[in-house]
């Protein structure tokens, strides 16, 4: 790869065996849409993962099934607080919807690269995302409301198929109201009361107001929709090395053993899964990988 990775993966604090489940209750489970849900856990021991940055995600394993990748979705500020919310696609994550206050998960983590939020200080943000893709970059829209004063303009473009496939409502509400965050949102298709916008998330490009020459932008969601959203932030006038993308594709080990998320040379889940577009752009255009 001719590109060396800027991200470098975030390894488990120094000492902690990346092979160890730790045990986790349900705190709480929450149906986001009607595939899609969110898990609130709680460690059963003293012992747990330790802090997590934006990004980052956790292996969850459903005793005698097996485990997934999901991505943390909570607030790294409150690591105690650990947050994952995923689609029910596969037998293990059909498990896990099943799951209810006080039952007990197996987690190890954290891993990956982080959303470049300290890179972005000083910056304009703009934060495009679709579907679920809202549920890996949830934390760092934590971290920057956290820490508003050390960003510029940010912009938040969140599409969706249908306005019942929207996640975090309320959040989404409540954010929309604040006066230093610009939140847009977009549906394929317009369905009940919506009045809001319709069409896929790059005709949001044009409502953001913050300043290309000076924007570092974060995405997540389908490669195709990446792949289109790129092309028009290039055309805003956005350089590559300033857009970020979230690979979240067959990982399934966590460090880089299995090969099952190989991408040419570069593993996403240890090299990834946040790349840094000019890292990564000459493998994603090759459509046969």
């Amino acid at each position: 790869m001719a590109n060396k990775i800027e991200n470098q993966s975030v390894a488990p604090e120094e000492g902690r065996d990346p092979m160890m489940t730790y045990p986790y209750y349900v705190q709480k489970v929450r149906q986001e849409t009607y595939d899609t849900f969110t898990l609130e856990l709680k460690p059963a021991k003293e012992q747990e993962i330790g802090p997590f940055e934006a990004g980052q995600f956790n292996m969850l394993y459903v005793f005698g099934l097996g485990e997934v990748p999901i991505s943390i979705s909570g607030d790294p500020d409150n690591p105690e607080r650990l947050i994952h919310t995923t689609r029910a696609v596969g037998p293990v994550t059909q498990a896990m919807r099943k799951l209810r206050r006080g039952n007990m998960l197996g987690v190890r983590g954290p891993f990956g690269t982080n959303w470049p939020v300290d890179k972005a200080v000083g910056k304009d943000v703009m934060i495009i995302t679709g579907g679920i893709g809202l549920a890996p970059l949830r934390p760092a829209i934590y971290h920057i409301l956290n820490h508003r004063d050390d960003y510029g303009k940010v912009s938040l473009l969140y599409g969706a198929r249908t306005p019942e496939d929207l996640l975090y409502t309320k959040e989404l509400e409540k954010w929309g109201q604040r006066s230093d965050l610009e939140v847009h949102i977009s549906v394929d298709r317009a369905s009940g009361d919506w009045k809001g916008n319709v069409g896929v998330v790059t005709t949001l490009i044009p409502k953001s107001t913050t300043d290309p020459k000076n924007t570092l932008a974060m995405i997540c969601g389908p490669e195709i929709m990446m792949r289109f959203t790129i092309m028009d932030l290039q055309k805003r006038g956005l350089q590559n090395q300033d857009i970020f993308i979230s690979m979240e594709r067959n990982m399934k080990c966590g460090l880089g053993v299995c090969g099952h998320c190989q991408l040419g040379g570069v593993f996403v889940c240890k090299d990834g899964p946040v790349f840094r577009y000019d890292n990564l752009k000459d493998l994603i255009a090759k459509r046969e990988i």
